[in-house]
């Protein structure tokens, strides 16, 4: 008699443009559920295993040489960093019984390679679809910073120089408007946080959120 297998973890993905605090605020999260004895895997996208962080490369590094990165061609890339992420780390994680907990998830390319860079999002939902065999969070938490205070922080932290200001703006304020559109039609998985305040207030207020999950 073989034993029963593991409760199915649970999935918290984080959200947000850039400079909202996603990769913060999903290492305190961690932290926060183990000190609770919750197992977890910490990840992220893009990235997260070999071929992921690859295509990260290539993708990064085309847009930083030139705009020649065709949209559709941009989603696809991400699309397979994202099919080989689920099958290799994600869903293991969860049928093990842990907690996963991921920088950026399919919302992403929604709001990014849809919105962002004019993709059909009926076409992108699909992609997601098919990438991701369908796993979707449990939970996404939106980091929400209004897109000037984004700039300003990847600014400073020199980790934006691809855009004009003018452009980058305009592109990030399509990203934002796309991501609150998506916490509308899905007020029960997306969550919104203030990202604009302090790391505290932030993580305080994802605490509570998190917090009827644990049980």
């Amino acid at each position: 008699m073989t034993d029963a297998s593991p409760p199915r973890g649970r999935f918290i993905t984080l959200e947000g443009p850039e400079g909202s605090g996603k990769t913060t605020a999903a290492r305190h999260l961690t932290e926060w559920l183990r000190g609770r004895g919750a197992p977890v895997v910490l990840t992220h996208e893009p990235g997260g295993t070999p071929l992921g962080e690859e295509i990260r490369r290539i993708v990064l590094h085309m847009r930083g040489m030139s705009d020649d990165l065709d949209p559709r061609a941009d989603a696809l890339l991400y699309a397979a960093g994202r099919a080989q992420h689920v099958a290799r780390v994600i869903r293991p994680a969860l049928e093990r019984g842990e907690w996963v907990v991921c920088a950026r998830y399919s919302d992403s390319s929604l709001a990014y390679q849809g919105a962002g860079y004019g993709n059909d999002l009926g076409e992108v939902r699909r992609l997601q679809d098919f990438a991701t065999f369908g796993l979707r969070p449990d939970l996404t938490l939106l980091l929400d910073v209004p897109v000037e205070v984004g700039l300003d922080r990847t600014r400073r932290r020199a980790e934006w120089n691809r855009f004009e200001d003018t452009e980058a703006v305009a592109f990030f304020e399509q990203v934002r408007a796309a991501y609150l559109r998506l916490a509308d039609e899905e007020p029960d998985r997306m969550k919104v946080v203030n990202g604009s305040g302090s790391v505290e207030a932030a993580d305080a207020a994802i605490r509570v959120i998190v917090e009827p999950l644990i049980g």
